[in-house]
């Protein structure tokens, strides 16, 4: 069984992935880095400042990752949120 914060970085990891939501948890990640309202609050020193620095460093290394994978796929041809051709399924009714 994963422990709680290793299914929030899963799922975190999953939904920037995701063409469709990254964007908003990107804006969203942003916002809460910014934002006063934090799990601990921000004018605590040291501990205000370790849920900042998790969040961004999660942050950080999955559109990292993202871009990466991105470049990689642009040096082959490959968009990174195209559909593979293999998995495309096409109906077509001969009527």
């Amino acid at each position: 069984m994963n422990s709680p914060v290793q299914s929030f970085y899963d799922w975190y990891k999953r939904t920037l992935e995701h063409p469709k939501y990254r964007w908003i948890l990107a804006g969203a990640t942003l916002l809460y880095l910014l934002s006063p309202i934090d799990i601990s609050p921000d004018f605590i020193p040291i501990i205000g400042w370790i849920d900042d620095a998790a969040v961004a460093s999660i942050f950080i290394a999955a559109m990292s990752q993202i871009m990466l994978s991105g470049l990689s796929n642009k040096r082959s041809g490959l968009r990174a949120d195209a559909p593979d051709a293999g998995d495309t399924t096409v109906d077509v009714d001969f009527n």
